[in-house]
């Protein structure tokens, strides 16, 4: 039996608005920064073994203040990436549908066999991630492993954990920088917890409220 704790990357620009991420190599924005040095703090707590993390910019230097912190190096794995979004990627949802209406019509309809064209489907990305997971799991057998990732894996692990479809869009919340405990036992995954963010509680609010008063022109005193 082995415990991972899955943890979605800090926060980046692109997260801030309704935008296709996927496999860019986009950096954490300096909210995203602290998030990881908050998400350290509370991981030197948990007795932690080993550390995994996609091979990414923005899981990376999330792993990176723990990593230092703990004296474990974090791993990168490829097999952790992010849904490939192709033709999508690095837009908003607004260009996707000025520029490719037919293709963002279809991808709203999120039927698990389709794929944006350059992009992975759900059913390739869902084989690829727990795929991913397992062997993480297996190289790891009965220790407890920090894994830094992405929501849409995230996603498809909770999938399924709880037996739920790969069709239709994301029912579960998944907080940037959050824990998200995992027992792994064979082919079985439990979900332990989930979406444990109250150590990052408060930063994203603050920095959008400070975005906020940039914009209406406060003075800096009134930025807090």
């Amino acid at each position: 039996m082995t415990e991972l704790i899955l943890i979605r990357h800090g926060q980046t620009e692109l997260n801030r608005g309704p935008f296709f991420q996927g496999q860019i190599d986009v950096p954490l924005n300096a909210t995203g920064l602290a998030q990881a040095a908050r998400l350290a703090e509370r991981l030197g707590d948990e007795r932690l073994e080993a550390m995994v993390c996609s091979d990414l910019l923005r899981t990376r230097q999330t792993a990176a203040p723990a990593s230092a912190r703990l004296a474990i190096d974090a791993t990168p794995d490829a097999g952790l990436r992010e849904q490939r979004f192709g033709l999508f990627e690095g837009l908003s949802f607004d260009e996707v549908d000025e520029r490719f209406p037919e293709a963002f019509a279809a991808w709203q309809r999120h039927e698990a066999g389709y794929a944006v064209p350059g992009g992975e489907s759900v059913v390739q990305f869902h084989a690829r991630v727990v795929a991913a997971v397992r062997a993480v799991a297996a190289r790891h057998a009965g220790r407890r492993v920090a894994v830094v990732t992405h929501g849409g894996v995230l996603d498809m692990v909770w999938r399924t954990a709880n037996r739920l479809p790969l069709d239709g869009p994301r029912e579960c919340p998944i907080p940037n920088a959050a824990l998200n405990r995992l027992r792994i036992a064979g082919d079985a995954i439990e979900i332990l917890a989930w979406g444990d963010d109250a150590h990052v509680a408060g930063l994203a609010a603050a920095a959008g409220a400070a975005a906020a008063a940039d914009a209406a022109g406060a003075p800096p005193a009134c930025r807090r």
